[in-house]
């Protein structure tokens, strides 16, 4: 018993030290832009109140904020729509309250006017949410015309505070892009790799736990995605990294071939575990294969984190994609799946290495 209990306290132990090690992860990644919120909150806030004197500036900082946000996406956009709904709610509390006084029942109507308004106008979630909340500080703190202008005039210095701040960014989320495709290149190969040894060992445990890791990699493609997205954010936000443009976008171009490629390797795996549960022999040339794909994206790999295009790595896939033409065949179903497959990460890989789809497709020989 006190054996099982420790068990159970090694494995919580090892899960907590990767909870934490990925928050701190986390916070490493998003410290640029809290930084930046809490520089633009302290501006806005010495703007608005010591610049133009205003006594509590209270939305200058919170609409520096909500601009900025936690990511560099649409941040130009964010700072549009908080002004506007900041405009809309202002505008529509101070007309009914001056018509139908401050409540509950009254409160609830403005808030439902407003909303409406601003999905009226077709907006975004922060412009809807910026015209209730304005709608509801009007409604309960009674404020003249004059608290309506100095909060307009608050949501355009934390709005004007929040572009300048959003020029400014750091290097991290333009090397993100392609740091994120090698370690989906590197994952591709250790799987292959991985998969190779299953065919010749034809340990049931190890393929099943190689199994559920391959069908765990869905979160490299999303993180790469989202990398790719933030790093065009970036460029388009800040004039002093427009020269990255090109890199990124040929970089974001990966992001579909390199997802395909880790589909088609899960797919992979799962035919190897089969062969291993099922004791179904695969031809050593296709495991000679899979072992020299699982060497081509190791290539791959190396390029991208270079900060190069794969395209020193094509000869290395071209030479597998080729092989898979002049194999012996067999009549097991699951073992030619697995030559299925791995020409499928063939084409899928050359794209990676700059080749278009159907140049991708005609460079592999039809199979014997």
């Amino acid at each position: 018993m006190e054996a099982v209990g420790d068990g159970v306290l090694d494995r919580m132990w090892s899960r907590s030290r990767l909870s934490l090690r990925g928050r701190l992860n986390r916070w490493r990644d998003k410290v640029w832009v809290v930084a930046q919120c809490s520089v633009a909150a302290g501006l806005a806030w010495f703007v608005a109140h010591d610049l133009l004197g205003h006594d509590l500036p209270f939305f200058a900082p919170i609409a520096a904020v909500l601009c900025l946000g936690t990511s560099y996406g649409q941040r130009l956009r964010r700072v549009v729509e908080v002004m506007l709904g900041v405009a809309i709610g202002v505008f529509m509390a101070d007309v009914l309250v001056a018509g139908i006084g401050s409540g509950g029942w009254q409160l609830a109507l403005i808030v439902f006017l407003s909303m409406s308004l601003a999905l009226l106008l077709d907006a975004g979630i922060m412009f809807v949410s910026q015209a209730a909340v304005q709608s509801i500080v009007v409604t309960v703190l009674l404020p003249g015309a004059e608290g309506s202008f100095l909060r307009w005039t608050d949501a355009l210095v934390g709005g004007g505070v929040a572009l300048l701040a959003a020029m400014a960014v750091p290097a991290a989320p333009l090397r993100r892009p392609r740091e994120q495709a090698s370690a989906v290149a590197d994952k591709i190969a250790e799987l292959l790799r991985a998969a190779a040894d299953v065919m010749v060992d034809g340990e049931v445990t190890p393929a099943l736990e190689l199994l559920a890791d391959a069908r765990s990699t869905d979160r490299l493609t999303r993180e790469l995605q989202a990398a790719a997205e933030e790093g065009m954010a970036v460029v388009s936000s800040s004039p002093f990294r427009l020269r990255h443009r090109e890199p990124l976008r040929r970089m974001a171009e990966l992001v579909d071939p390199l997802d395909r490629a880790l589909r088609s390797t899960r797919v992979l795996v799962r035919h190897a575990t089969i062969t291993a549960y099922r004791r179904l022999p695969v031809p050593a040339s296709y495991i000679g294969l899979t072992a020299d794909l699982a060497a081509a994206a190791d290539a791959i790999a190396g390029e991208l984190r270079a900060d190069r295009m794969a395209l020193a790595a094509r000869d290395d896939v071209l030479a597998v994609g080729a092989a898979t033409g002049r194999v012996e065949r067999t009549d097991i179903l699951t073992a030619e799946a697995i030559l299925a497959q791995l020409r499928a990460i063939v084409a899928d890989l050359l794209m990676v290495t700059g080749m278009g789809q159907l140049e991708a497709t005609d460079a592999l020989p039809p199979p014997r």
